[in-house]
């Protein structure tokens, strides 16, 4: 069986496509497919943004198909940027957003600085049927960037447990704690559920 991904970006397409491989479920890009959509994001949570994504593709192709949502959550900031992490403050580019956040950050002292990120799977099936999985990873915002590994806010996601930010840390050790790695954990489950309950 085939699923399509909603995203070109090829780290998810590995990331999904390993917890679907044991299940004998092949995963593709919506390119791949032969559907080249920009699906505008008109939702206020994460939840709703993955849903749009997924049945915009779901509904062309026919096929199952998944679609994540994710950001950082800043509790200082009343939860800024949330669903608009990709264009906070309409800057360009992760480096102009991480200096961004540090700014609207400046005054908060350090046991204020916490932050979450949050990441959302929905599948949509040709019948309609629908898997919701969220996932998240408690940290803390820094007062500078650190680590070369990673994108986004990476560089500035502390996690006191391990004593890193999302940058330093191995692809290895971030699946292993990360927002979509705990989302893709629960969705997993869900499938498992899902197959069963078809097969009844």
């Amino acid at each position: 069986m085939k699923f399509i991904l909603a995203s070109q970006n090829a780290h998810k397409l590995e990331e999904i496509g390993a917890v679907l491989s044991e299940f004998g479920v092949e995963i593709i890009s919506a390119h791949d497919a032969g559907i080249d959509l920009d699906v505008e994001e008109t939702g206020t949570t994460f939840e709703e943004n993955a849903r749009i994504k997924a049945e915009a593709i779901a509904k062309l192709s026919g096929m199952p198909t998944i679609a994540d949502d994710s950001g950082l959550e800043v509790d200082a900031l009343n939860g800024a940027p949330g669903v608009y992490s990709h264009r906070f403050g309409n800057k360009s580019s992760d480096y102009e957003r991480c200096q961004y956040l540090l700014e609207k950050m400046l005054n908060v002292p350090p046991h204020l600085r916490t932050a979450r990120f949050v990441s959302v799977i929905c599948c949509i099936f040709p019948d309609g049927s629908e898997i919701l999985s969220r996932g998240t990873c408690e940290g803390e915002i820094l007062t500078g960037m650190r680590g070369e590994n990673g994108f986004g806010y990476d560089p500035l996601f502390y996690v006191p447990k391990l004593g890193k930010t999302f940058a330093q840390l191995s692809q290895a050790e971030k699946n292993a704690i990360s927002h979509r790695g705990n989302a893709l954990a629960k969705f997993r489950v869900q499938y498992k559920e899902w197959l069963k309950d078809a097969h009844e």
